[in-house]
């Protein structure tokens, strides 16, 4: 009897030690530098970087470095001047006059997943959707209703879809934001003509692949800009223009935001808790009033130069992190990866 006492008595110990029986699965919080566990749905290890399985969390709760270095071509000092010059040239944000967002409720850390509504009211007060029909932004929010939410639930695109998607890379094409990324990236001998480099974006952002049962489930534009819900959580979501648009229909519910960005013009950084027709976002970090080709932009950049690091851009003068992962079960081309996430970040 003792004997069987002490073997449970050791397993609660380990359980405790790992943070397992108190920690999300595809959470870091109380989970960094755990022994690596196969059956995990993702690590929070010092080798999870190497490997791109850390959770989506990870830097926030366990990386103590600020951007990692790399042995590409692409410089830190590189990337803090081409995010500086693209913040420079988003000619479609929105005007101080254009938003108004009443954040309410600022909670720590340690509280964003009580799942506590403490924000009355709605976070946007007002916004000016005469920006709606600017060509980016059209055909942007055309392609949000193209994705079923639940993973496991595999997409099928029609046609007319389809031919959303190429409009809209023509339109961001058009931009004097993507026209000077694309130069930067050709410059860096990553893309020789602006074809290859649509095509690329094209397969990175739109390509399917399965996060659950086998089925083509997912893509990074669905993850990042529209918003999945796996294992009764919300999954991705960082569009400014998606919450708004759900938020005005009801279907998403604001609580309240642990961080808020220094800028005192558009774009802002918020960094927030909601209910999304019942399913909870711990932590939803976004752009608020940025075109939807200058967030493209910055995430295919970072993308590009850091897949699956932390990426540190100067915007406005001030230095963000932008977090990317690649989807490493499946591939595209020459053994090329898909987006899995991208967000930007506090650090």
């Amino acid at each position: 009897m003792k004997t069987w006492i002490l073997l449970i008595t050791a397993g609660i110990a380990c359980s405790l030690a790992s943070g397992s029986l108190y920690t999300d699965p595809d959470s870091c919080r109380g989970r960094c530098h755990e022994p690596y566990n196969k059956q995990d749905e993702c690590h929070c290890n010092t080798k999870c970087e190497k490997h791109r399985d850390c959770c989506e969390d990870y830097h926030m709760h366990c990386s103590k470095e600020g951007f990692s270095s790399s042995h590409d071509s692409i410089t830190n000092e590189e990337l803090l001047s081409i995010s500086e010059q693209l913040y420079k040239v988003d000619h479609n944000k929105a005007q101080k006059s254009d938003i108004n967002i009443n954040p309410q409720h600022l909670i720590s850390s340690a509280e964003t997943r009580d799942k506590e509504d403490h924000s009355p009211e709605p976070l946007y007060t007002y916004v000016n959707e005469k920006l709606f029909s600017k060509p980016t932004y059209a055909s942007f929010i055309k392609l949000l209703d193209n994705y079923q939410r639940m993973t496991g639930r595999g997409e099928a695109f029609s046609a007319e879809q389809l031919k959303e998607q190429e409009n809209f890379l023509q339109e961001v094409m058009k931009t004097e934001l993507m026209k000077k990324l694309y130069n930067f990236l050709h410059k860096k001998k990553r893309y020789s003509t602006q074809e290859e480099f649509v095509s690329d974006l094209k397969e990175m952002w739109f390509g399917l692949y399965s996060r659950g049962k086998g089925e083509e489930d997912s893509s990074g534009f669905e993850h990042v800009f529209s918003g999945e819900v796996k294992k009764g959580k919300v999954s991705g979501f960082h569009s400014w223009i998606r919450f708004y648009l759900l938020e005005k229909q009801g279907l998403v519910d604001y609580y309240s935001h642990n961080y808020d960005g220094p800028w005192a013009s558009y774009p802002d950084v918020l960094g927030m808790q909601f209910s999304w027709d019942g399913y909870f976002k711990e932590v939803g970090f976004a752009f608020i009033g940025c075109s939807p080709e200058f967030e493209f932009g910055l995430y295919t950049l970072c993308f590009i130069a850091r897949p699956g690091k932390m990426c540190r851009l100067s915007l406005g003068g001030h230095q963000l992190g932008i977090q990317t992962y690649t989807w490493t079960k499946s591939s595209y081309g020459n053994d090329r990866k898909y987006i899995a996430t991208a967000y930007v970040t506090s650090s």
